[in-house]
């Protein structure tokens, strides 16, 4: 697709995905229905295909999710209590030692907003060795930094459904 200067291509490398989230930036704030517009809107569909193929990710655990919503409302261990039970509960709760129970994860959706389907998911500390084999075996991807933005923003994607 070519129109005006606009150079579309598939992105097929991740040399091609960083020079179209390059372009991307430089084409931020472009006027809708414009030129720019057109290609910004093309680039980011084609970016958002290569990252859903390439850097695939799996939801957060719950404990994750629980953590980086204490982290985005500045609350403490304590201040889980009325939602989870005991402080030696909560601490039980966020070590992994001990899964979630369904009342647990009805309060903590209603108190904090987090989603019940990331709440229900098996936590990895939890899960048997046949989980922690698999992901040893997984190779850390080339750029983990968008992995780890993308797992960010999953989590609050996932938050802002509750």
């Amino acid at each position: 697709m070519t129109s005006a200067g606009m150079q579309i291509h598939p992105i097929r490398t991740e040399a091609d995905h960083e020079a179209a989230v390059r372009r991307i930036a430089t084409l931020i704030g472009a006027a809708p229905g414009s030129v720019e517009g057109d290609e910004l809107e093309v680039l980011a569909i084609l970016v958002d295909a290569y990252e859903a193929k390439h850097h695939a990710m799996d939801a957060p655990d719950p404990v994750a999710a629980i953590q980086f919503r204490m982290e985005q409302q500045g609350l403490s261990r304590k201040d889980l209590a009325p939602l989870i039970g005991s402080r030696a509960r909560v601490s039980e709760i966020l070590t992994g030692k001990r899964s979630l129970t369904l009342g647990m994860v009805r309060r903590i959706k209603s108190g904090l907003g987090i989603s019940a389907d990331l709440l229900i998911q098996a936590s990895p500390n939890r899960t048997g060795s046949a989980y922690r084999s698999h992901i040893a075996r997984k190779a850390q991807p080339a750029n983990s930094k968008i992995v780890n933005r993308k797992a960010v923003l999953h989590v609050r994607e996932q938050m802002s459904k509750a």
